[in-house]
């Protein structure tokens, strides 16, 4: 079969595979299973017959669980910026007898605080997903 023929049954370019056959780019997980298919190949003689491809795949598996960790403290840290401005709304501000101003000012700081970290850790999400797309 050739390049051409498999880059149609698989529909990636013909690149794609020249690049699969020559070891400077592997397939990710869907893509194995589609070629498994192709070939009438069980996964086990097609990923552990080449000890490249099964350190590929170990490896997106750890880099997705990391990446998927990234996303979910992203959430976190903005959704407690947020928190944190809503909760100095909610307790507002009031003046005791002797004049004296009482608010929970430090919430404010906490906030952008929570915001810019979470704006941080967003970018460094995107940008591991976009260096990974490449």
């Amino acid at each position: 079969m050739t390049q051409e023929q498999l880059a149609q049954k698989l529909n990636v370019s013909r690149q794609t595979i020249s690049s699969w056959e020559n070891n400077r780019n592997l397939p990710d997980l869907e893509m194995v299973v589609m070629i498994a298919k192709t070939f009438k190949l069980s996964l086990d003689q097609l990923i552990l017959g080449d000890p490249t491809m099964t350190t590929k795949l170990m490896n997106d598996s750890s880099e997705v669980r990391k990446m998927r960790i990234n996303l979910y403290v992203t959430i976190i840290m903005v959704l407690a910026g947020m928190g944190s401005f809503l909760l100095f709304k909610i307790i507002g501000s009031s003046l005791d007898g002797n004049g004296v101003l009482h608010e929970p000012f430090f919430l404010i700081p906490v906030g952008y605080l929570f915001l810019m970290m979470g704006l941080i850790s967003g970018l460094i999400y995107l940008l591991k997903k976009l260096r990974k797309r490449n």
